[in-house]
């Protein structure tokens, strides 16, 4: 079954990898897409630039992964064909709790101060076990509630509180 992906569609998740010998596939969903993957379920994929739907035969946690098989794979050959595969889902799916922002709602943003000095647009957030990071003009913004304010995903602004020098180079000493 061929699916085609939206313009609104939210990355979910992709597969990194075999597991085992029975068609099993590593798979690493987003935060955001976690509640999406399980058995039954039908995903849009873009295998190798191939739009599909793929769907859900079992999923179940394996040492802080998710491991999946899919109706039809069945052989660690035939998995190997969808190794890289990236999952989308229509944003309305997509439940977020209180402060929970998907990516590409962040990336754009103006990044503001308290007193509206801008220091620069998010291009992009990386996420680690600590917490998340947005990168502003190539520096490193930690996501916490210590230096971001506000987020306002639909005027495109994030208001944040942070110490001289984290972005940018004003760190000189007062005199």
């Amino acid at each position: 079954m061929k699916a085609t992906a939206r313009p609104s569609d939210v990355a979910i998740g992709r597969i990194t990898g075999l597991f085992g010998l029975r068609g099993e596939l590593k798979c690493d969903p987003t935060p955001a897409g976690e509640s999406l993957f399980f058995a039954g379920a039908s995903l849009a994929a873009d295998v190798n630039g191939v739009q599909q739907t793929l769907r859900i035969e079992s999923a179940r946690p394996h040492k802080g992964r998710l491991l999946v098989r899919f109706t039809g794979i069945d052989t660690a050959n035939e998995a190997q064909s969808i190794v890289g595969a990236r999952f989308f889902a229509p944003r309305e799916s997509i439940s977020l709790g209180e402060g929970e922002f998907l990516d590409d709602d962040l990336i754009g943003c103006a990044v503001e101060g308290l007193d509206a000095r801008l220091y620069g647009r998010v291009e992009r957030v990386e996420h680690f076990p600590s917490n998340d990071m947005l990168i502003v003009d190539g520096r490193m913004l930690p996501m916490v509630r210590a230096f971001v304010r506000s987020v306002d995903v639909a005027a495109k602004r994030i208001t944040v509180d942070v110490p001289r020098g984290l972005l940018d180079d004003d760190a000189e000493t007062d005199s």
